[in-house]
């Protein structure tokens, strides 16, 4: 494996590439951009790479459904740290491009959604047509197949591009958050403000099926920050679930909220537990009542001495 290496959604100027030179050992690591998210996944798989970096939630779109489910299937992966990333468009156009000139645009499916009012507003007849990336659709429009992409403002100089309109979107704050994940391996050590990741799959389809899941966190305490669902290919109705939840498996909360998941469903894939971006201990919502470390290991020395006629 070489362990200096680490991949990302290529090609060079996206978005994940900003993200992923926001971490420190980026600097001492060769950085490989990769032509989609399941490539640079693989990448570590197979060993050609230790870690890869990928968007995993926006903002506005939800989660980015190609890599749940590369998560979800295939050879276990796993996270190890989250990056948040602002996010905001500028139109890049081949130098001497007029707006009143522009008449196809392109970027990444999650990009139109975050510019749909811009385009309304100032090209409503342009036509968009989705790239596989931001930086991508930069390419595009230097070899001339479009007129303008959607990609950051730090794409131009790449492609020989130039900003013909600068700080596009749609909502404010939005933002991108991307993962970087690698082979399995011990968690972390817990830092107070920790996020857990898992994905979730139904024994059957019955009523009141979710809500069970659900309860193994809400019974001990655990908040939910994200859940999706995503089709698993066994057919209609079939789903698991990608689920994020505050806390560090080594919690006893999330701890045995797990076990308790893992006694109903057939299969909990755990992806890791890992430092919340940005977000310091002192942020982090008071525990519940009864949900705390201390209080669950009470509980557990009441039971051992009622066990043996002591409480």
């Amino acid at each position: 494996m070489s362990a200096t290496r680490y991949t990302y959604l290529g090609p060079e100027g996206t978005f994940t590439e900003a993200a992923l030179r926001t971490l420190p050992e980026a600097a001492t690591r060769e950085l490989v951009p990769m032509v989609s998210v399941p490539a640079a996944l693989d990448a570590v798989r197979n060993g050609e790479a230790a870690a890869a970096l990928v968007p995993i939630e926006n903002s506005v779109e939800g989660g980015v459904t190609a890599t749940l489910d590369e998560l979800a299937s295939g050879e276990p992966l796993m996270i190890y740290r989250e990056v948040l990333l602002p996010i905001a468009f500028a139109l890049l156009v081949r130098p001497g491009t007029k707006l009143s000139e522009i008449k196809t645009v392109t970027g990444h499916p999650v990009a139109q959604p975050q510019v749909r009012n811009w385009l309304r507003a100032h090209l409503p007849d342009a036509v968009w047509e989705s790239a596989a990336s931001n930086a991508d659709g930069a390419r595009l429009v230097q070899e001339g197949r479009f007129d303008a992409a959607f990609a950051g403002e730090f794409a131009a100089a790449t492609y020989g591009l130039e900003a013909l309109v600068t700080e596009i979107h749609d909502a404010e704050n939005a933002e991108t958050r991307f993962v970087l994940v690698g082979r399995p391996a011990r968690p972390a050590a817990p830092t107070g403000a920790d996020k857990t990741s898992v994905v979730l799959w139904l024994g059957d389809d019955h009523p009141g099926a979710l809500l069970e899941l659900l309860q193994e966190f809400a019974v001990r305490g655990v908040n939910l920050m994200l859940i999706q669902s995503r089709p698993t290919g066994a057919g209609i109705g079939n789903y698991c679930f990608a689920v994020d939840a505050e806390g560090h498996i080594s919690d006893r909360r999330v701890g045995e909220a797990l076990m308790g998941l893992k006694r109903i469903c057939p299969k909990v894939r755990f992806l890791g537990s890992y430092p919340r971006a940005g977000v310091a201990v002192e942020d982090v919502s008071a525990l519940r009542r009864g949900t705390s470390d201390l209080e669950f290991m009470e509980a557990s020395d009441w039971l051992a001495r009622a066990q043996d006629g002591r409480a």
